[in-house]
């Protein structure tokens, strides 16, 4: 006959005991800092700079991830596909030389300022997005712009509800560290908008900005003030397309260059 005790101890939950499992750590991403994102300098006690924190190289990689990802937003490039030095058909007749002074200006070399004038469907644009691509790349920060769009967006930046107030926007245009204006003259030639374009382009010429300019109006028919400026030719290289409409129906480059 089992006494109580027996019967108590022969009810009570039994315990398992299990052996701890070692908890598995994640190496960390960057083994320069552990993640930390700072480092401190390797000097002296006596050294100015002993204890004095300074970004890992990790850190500043991904704020350039960032700063490249803000920058893809504002300059518009995302939006052309195709448009780079490498699928531009450099075989179509008259395009050469653009295509040349559109690399060099791409590649640091030449004047700050590239003006590609032409008739539509030369390949203007594509030059000049190729340009701000092959910048982005390097981390330039890019704004690439229609010029009536432009125009939109600095005047609905005047409503007390837009999201970036109008002296912003139009600083950032006028710092920007390379500016592509696509289409200019064809915007809408309001003293308003004469007066605007021309402040940018007037910062732009005189703190001598890198700057790319497309445009398929005749010259006599802009802005006399902003003429002057995009033409000197100690400040920018002009070009001037002689090819025909690549978008037309038809068009084959071979079939150009056979009639030659």
């Amino acid at each position: 006959m089992k006494r109580i005790g027996d019967v108590l101890r022969d009810n009570l939950p039994r315990r398992v005991i299990t052996t701890p499992q070692p908890v598995r750590v994640k190496p960390p991403e960057c083994p320069k800092c552990n993640d930390a994102g700072y480092l401190r300098l390797d000097v002296d006690v006596d050294h100015p700079d002993f204890g004095r924190l300074v970004e890992c190289t990790c850190t500043i990689e991904k704020r350039n991830l960032r700063n490249r990802a803000a920058m893809d937003r504002r300059s518009s490039l995302n939006a052309f596909h195709g448009s780079s030095f490498e699928d531009f058909d450099i075989e179509i007749p008259g395009v050469q030389e653009a295509y040349e002074a559109a690399v060099q200006f791409a590649e640091g070399a030449g004047k700050p300022w590239l003006l590609l004038s032409g008739p539509v469907g030369v390949g203007k644009t594509h030059l000049a997005v190729a340009i701000g691509k092959h910048a982005a790349q390097a981390n330039v920060e890019v704004l690439f712009t229609v010029v009536p769009d432009l125009l939109d967006h600095l005047r609905s930046s005047f409503d007390p509800r837009a999201e970036t107030a109008y002296d912003a926007r139009f600083m950032a245009v006028k710092d920007s560290q390379l500016l592509i204006l696509d289409d200019l003259g064809t915007e809408s030639a309001t003293p308003w908008a004469r007066e605007k374009l021309f402040q940018i382009i007037n910062h732009r010429y005189t703190e001598q900005l890198p700057t790319v300019i497309t445009t398929n109006i005749d010259m006599n028919k802009i802005d006399e003030r902003i003429q002057s400026r995009i033409q000197d030719h100690r400040l920018s290289e002009v070009i001037e397309f002689d090819a025909p409409d690549y978008r037309r129906p038809g068009y084959s480059p071979k079939l150009r260059r056979s009639r030659r």
